[in-house]
């Protein structure tokens, strides 16, 4: 199976100020696929400290997969988005566009999630919402896409074709 990588943006999350829901809501619903969650980790909404998870996972605990979640709103210290954009060697925009489409049919709010998505090597990386619930509607809605993008990123079928 794929093996994935979690980084939860937020300030409060990483001092210990709150609990990181939405992070494991992600590794509730991955590990009962069957995916392997080989890092999880809470930073503070920093774009240097998101980037260079970002890389350290995909360059060299070579996981398939990097699950973001937090930090793709409006307010300054959102920078997920652009920590992503920063480490992405090609982008697959389909994937947020997605996920802001079938959110939107839930709450008209979606229309501001800043979530991006992109590949770098042999890594797909995707940001997700920051609520547990939103988290848990966008990864159930894209997963099975997801699965099939992976097997075709990392050599395992090659065909796109039902």
């Amino acid at each position: 199976m794929f093996k994935v990588g979690v980084i939860t943006a937020s300030d409060k999350g990483s001092a210990g100020e709150r609990e990181d829901l939405s992070g494991k809501a992600i590794i509730d619903i991955l590990e009962g696929k069957g995916y392997t969650i080989e890092k999880y980790i809470v930073l503070p909404d920093d774009e240097d400290s998101l980037s260079s998870e970002m890389i350290y996972m995909s360059d060299e605990l070579k996981v398939d997969l990097i699950l973001t979640t937090g930090g793709t709103g409006f307010s300054k210290r959102d920078v997920t988005p652009e920590s992503t954009i920063k480490v992405c060697d090609r982008m697959a925009p389909g994937i947020a566009e997605a996920m802001r489409y079938y959110s939107l049919s839930i709450t008209p709010r979606a229309m501001l999630s800043r979530a991006v998505s992109g590949i770098r090597k042999d890594t797909l990386i995707i940001n997700l919402p920051g609520s547990p619930k939103a988290v848990k509607e966008s990864l159930e809605y894209i997963i099975s896409s997801i699965h099939h993008g992976l097997e075709i990123l990392t050599g395992r079928t090659g065909e796109c074709a039902r």
